[in-house]
Formats: C-alpha cells, structure tokens, sequence
C-alpha cells in the first residue's frame, strides 16, 4: 500500500480535518467572540479544498490509481464532481449564517456560534468520504461523521423549542437508519465474505439469495432515508421547519448530494450485476417522491415546510435518473444536482431576506402577500426560483427536468417519464400560489427589513445561474457530468 499516494488522494480531506481542528482549538480558547472569525477560515478552507479538486474535474480521474488505502476510497471524478458541489453548498451555508443568528430570528440566543461552522467542516469531510467510500467500512464512517454533525446543527439554538425539537427528531430517525444500513451490511457480509464494493459484487452474481436480498433492500432503505425518499421521508417537514433558516439550507443541498452520490456508488459498483433486483425499489421511490412531494405541498402554509416537499419531489426526479441503470441517466442526474443546488441556495436566501425591522424572520404565505410592492427585488427573485423549481422554460430547472425525461425516455422507460411529467404538472400549482400571493394580494407590510451585501450577492448570483443565461453552463457542465458519470461506471 502507497500511503504517500493515498495521502495525496485524500488532500482536501486532510486540509478539512486539520482546519477543523485548529478551528476547534480557536473557539475553544476564545469562545463566541472569535465566531466571525472562524467563519471566514472555514469558508477558506472550503475555498482551498474546492481549488484542489480543479485539476482533476478539468483532466478526469478514473482508473485503479484512484484508489486510496488498498482500496477503502476511490478519489474518481465522480467523486470530484459530488465534492465540488458540497463544498460549494456548504459554502452558502456559512456565509448566509451570521445574518441569521445575529438577528431576532435566533430568539435569546443572539450571535453566531464558533461551533456553527466547525460543525459544518466536519460534516464536509464525513461528505466527502461517503462519496468516495468503496468499502462499507469507510462509507459507514464518513455517514456517521456527517450524520452526528448533523444532529447537533439541527439543534444548535438550545433555548429553541423547535430547534430542539428538529435536532431530537432527526437523531432518533437519524440512528433508526443507520441501525437498518448496518443491519443491511451485516448481511451482505455474511453471504459474501467481504465488505469491499468489489468483493461484495462478486459475491452477488447469479442468482440472489434470498438472505442477501434483505441486505439489499436494508441498505437501499436507510440510504432513502438519508435523502429523504418516499416512503422514508417522514422527517423531512419537521427539520426543515424546526432548524434554524441556515441549517435547513445546508440540509437541502449538501448532505443530498451526499447522499445521492453515494447511493448512485452503491446501486452501480456493489448491486450493479443484480440491476433488476433494485432498478424497482429506485423506481418505486422516484415516482412516490415525485407524487407525495406534489401533493403533500399543496396545503402547506409554511415556506420551509413546502420547500421540504418540493426537495423530497426533486429527490424522485434524481432517483428517476439513478433508475435508469445507465451512464446517461447517471450523468442526467448529476446535472440535476448541480442546478438543484443553485435553485435551493437561491430559494432559501430569498426565505432568510423576509425579514422585519428588528430581525425577525417571516415564514408564511400571509407574511408574503403584496411582497411585489414593498419588497420587489426579493419578489422577482423568489418568482425566478420557484418556476425553475417547477421546471417552467426558458429558467435552467427546465433543462434539469428535460436532461431526465431525455434519459428515461431513450432508456424505454416512456410510461415512468410520462407519470413524472403528469406530476410535475401538479406540483406547479403551489410554486404558482408564490406569484398569486406575492403579485395580486393586499401587501402584508411585514418584510421591512434590509439585508446585508452578503445575501444579496448570493441572490443575484444564484438567480443569475438559473436565468435562460445560465444555459451558458450547459456545455461545460454537460462535459463534466459526463466525465464523472463515465469514472463510475468504469469503476464498476
């Protein structure tokens, strides 16, 4: 085993870790006060750790050189490609946050904590070893790592009822699935010798057995969980409303690309010789996520709670990509992701800039009406995102949607894509009531507030990439899904 070049592999999560631990040391000498701070080098390191992936998203990385510690990691393209957007999403996640907590919003609790973006480092290196895991071994402990950071961010505003509340939720759920993937791996074990990807790929040719079956479907269970796909989404709702604005913007992005990443390395490199045994289970899960995730909003009167069922809706279009079973599909939902990530950054911006005079944030329909006329930039910009969420043209989320319908349909699975267009379809409606409440009602004259430079950089720059001049993307964003979907497959 060449440690020297697994320790190069792995140099982004390497400086993550040291940066995560400095840091810790830093808020553990100086408290709340050194918060700022710690924020900015966090977003460095972030920064830093991005600008080393470059080389190998703009080149390619695949083959046997890609594996790091005789095998437990595979630093590929696909991993580059999962890395790149979460570190980007994460990014977000902390530079939106100061705003939040030093406002009204945080209740009693006033002022950005140097925990919030340690947490957040942390969670970015557990990230980063899901996507790159070719092991069980190292996917079960990136998971761990992310999912522990996870629970406390929910939790972060102590004196908050429903802060703890969301954090409480999602730990016990949290652990629920992870007892159901280890279960599933245990099994896997027993039946073929081995935790490796590989190992346990040739241990699965032939015919199924009926014991390693339930290892599949354990481990395609608590993998939905994690993202949140009908019919294991049940916690979605309840964090996103719960958790502070910032966390819940960090939840819809990161840790689903993560998550999606990661499942796409399990179906393909470990069940990718038994396609027909889990192409139904990803299809199922897709269509239901599309369909709960249009119905379950309609009646949804909170913002957060309706932006919860609009990311379990975009989860089933991804799973439709993943269920595809090929590389198109695959490189189809990496491009999803990307512009899924631009779409929810906006999106919860535009929910953190609804703010009164004295910092206090507003959440509701009722809170927004006639939000065309006091507050127009945020309007017109909420407008923007929920269309392209709906996947209306010319708006990027158009392409997303169409990238997937194009994979599904060349894959012969017509009647799945025409049900996910029939969907789509409804879950128009509740993006549509944002345009009704915000352009034709009575103004509420709530949204007083201002922003800071910050959010409003975020805003225009994430609605910029979701305008038809994001379409100026496509090319090179087409190239490197493709190129990261090709690495994957090669794995396997």
């Amino acid at each position: 085993m060449d440690f020297a070049h697994s320790f190069a592999l792995i140099a982004p999560e390497l400086l993550l870790t040291g940066a995560g631990l400095a840091l810790l040391m830093v808020a553990a000498f100086s408290g709340d006060k050194a918060a700022r701070l710690v924020s900015i080098l966090a977003v460095a390191a972030l920064f830093a750790a991005g600008f080393m992936l470059v080389p190998g998203l703009h080149f390619g990385t695949d083959g046997p050189e890609t594996l790091a510690f005789g095998g437990l990691l595979r630093i590929d393209s696909f991993a580059l490609f999962a890395k790149a957007l979460i570190y980007l999403a994460a990014i977000a996640a902390l530079i939106i946050a100061p705003a939040f907590f030093n406002s009204a919003a945080a209740g009693t609790e006033r002022g950005l904590r140097a925990e919030y973006p340690i947490l957040v480092v942390f969670a970015c290196v557990g990230m980063s070893v899901m996507v790159s895991a070719s092991d069980f071994m190292s996917l079960y402990l990136g998971l761990e790592l992310n999912s522990l950071t996870a629970y406390v961010l929910a939790a972060i505003l102590r004196r908050d009822l429903r802060s703890g509340e969301a954090g409480l939720k999602y730990f016990v759920l949290g652990a629920l699935a992870s007892g159901i993937i280890l279960y599933g791996m245990s099994l896997l074990y027993g039946f073929t010798g081995s935790t490796s990807f590989t190992g346990v790929r040739a241990g699965l040719e032939g015919e199924l057995e009926l014991g390693a079956m339930f290892g599949l479907i354990f481990v395609m269970a608590g993998l939905a969980f994690k993202i949140s796909a009908v019919p294991f989404h049940m916690w979605t709702p309840d964090v996103y409303e719960g958790a502070p604005t910032p966390v819940t913007a960090f939840f819809a992005t990161a840790p689903k690309v993560a998550g999606v990443a990661l499942t796409a390395r399990v179906v393909f490199e470990v069940f990718g010789g038994q396609v027909l045994a889990w192409q139904q289970i990803v299809m199922f899960a897709a269509l239901a996520s599309i369909v709960f995730g249009a119905l379950g909003a309609i009646g949804q009167e909170n913002l957060k709670r309706l932006l919860a069922y609009s990311s379990i809706n975009n989860i089933g279009f991804i799973l439709l990509g993943l269920a595809v079973a090929n590389e198109a599909g695959a490189a189809a939902m990496l491009v999803y992701l990307f512009i899924y990530v631009a779409m929810s950054v906006g999106s919860f911006v535009a929910l953190l800039m609804l703010r009164g005079e004295d910092g206090a944030l507003f959440e509701t329909f009722a809170d927004i009406r006639g939000l065309s006329l006091t507050q127009p930039a945020i309007a017109w910009a909420l407008l923007l995102f929920m269309f392209s969420l709906a996947g209306i043209p010319p708006l990027l989320g158009f392409y997303s949607k169409f990238v997937i319908f194009q994979a599904t349909v060349e894959a012969g699975l017509v009647a799945f894509g025409a049900i996910a267009i029939a969907a789509s379809v409804i879950g128009a409606f509740y993006y549509i009531k944002f345009v009704k409440v915000m352009f034709f009602d009575e103004p509420a004259g709530v949204v007083t507030g201002k922003s800071g430079a910050a959010h409003w950089a975020l805003l225009a720059l994430t609605a910029l990439i979701i305008s038809p001049l994001g379409y100026l993307l496509t090319p090179s964003l087409t190239d490197l899904a493709a190129k990261a979907a090709g690495a994957l497959f090669l794995a396997v």
